[in-house]
């Protein structure tokens, strides 16, 4: 069994262990060795999170498939563990490019990858029914060819369209469409979270690191949640720091912000620990 195998079956076991597992979002090498040191048994790349790396603003098309591609290839070569990759739409308008997109993404290493049923258009953001319907498909199918799980997201309540019952019916016809997983962002509430788990056949993700209620693991799980993401919530929570930090040397000429920082040795203390096992 090849690697990419190996990988590909813990990733699926992890998806039909009981209760919910945390899959966390590096953004590069250095942080995806820093979680796979801290022992996740998984990572997942973040759109968001590449995106600040570079200096751009996510979500507006700045950030080219060979980007996310690269990016990724970086992550999955610095770990041991699978590596699902956060594929946005699937970086193609038409059913045939999602299904390149797939093939791609395996190539680079990932295991397991997103696509969204947005259109990039802020005044019509959500795809038509059909039109997400036959994306999902394309990209289901290049996924059978390969060991790659495919995650497929409705994006309804990340664009403020908070029709719960429209979000369970795209998430049925995604799996009946052949999706692996199903992720609808930023659902309002556990009722909200547990009605989607209940109506539908496969695991559901839910993203956490948000503004807004801080669910533990353990409510997520009993709601009947299998899979946590944070987003882009670390990488931004690393910005954030670099911005209280430069601020305060900025605004009063002190450095305290460094009392409570690791020291070099138990950083690459980290990165050591995690090369071993890549």
């Amino acid at each position: 069994m090849s690697n990419t195998q190996v990988k590909f079956e813990h990733f699926r076991h992890l998806h039909e262990s009981p209760g919910a597992f945390v899959i966390p979002n590096p953004w590069d090498a250095g942080s995806a060795r820093i979680l796979t040191g801290l022992g996740f048994q998984a990572l997942a790349t973040t759109s968001a999170g590449l995106a600040v790396s570079l200096g751009r603003q996510d979500g507006v098309g700045l950030v080219s498939r060979d980007q996310v591609l690269a990016n990724a290839a970086a992550i999955v070569q610095a770990t041991h563990l699978p590596v699902s990759g956060d594929l946005e739409s699937c970086y193609s308008a038409h059913p045939e490019g999602c299904g390149e997109t797939i093939r791609l993404a395996s190539a680079a290493g990932l295991v397991g990858g997103s696509i969204e049923d947005t259109t990039g258009d802020t005044a019509s953001p959500i795809r038509e029914m059909s039109e997400a319907v036959e994306r999902v498909a394309a990209a289901a199918e290049a996924a059978r060819k390969l060991p790659f799980l495919l995650t497929a997201r409705a994006e309804n309540f990340l664009w403020g369209r908070p029709d719960l019952d429209d979000t369970i019916r795209r998430l049925q016809a995604y799996s009946a469409a052949g999706a692996h997983v199903l992720y609808a962002p930023c659902l309002p509430s556990l009722d909200a979270i547990h009605a989607v788990c209940c109506a539908v056949d496969k695991p559901v993700n839910v993203v956490m690191g948000l503004r807004g209620p801080a669910w533990s693991v353990a409510e997520l799980a009993a709601a009947g949640v299998r899979r946590i993401s944070v987003g882009g919530s670390l990488a931004r929570f690393a910005i954030t720091a670099l911005v209280r930090a430069a601020s305060e040397m900025r605004d009063f000429g002190t450095f305290t912000y460094a009392a409570d920082n690791m020291s070099h040795s138990e950083v690459s203390a980290c990165m050591m620990s995690a090369e071993t096992q890549v």
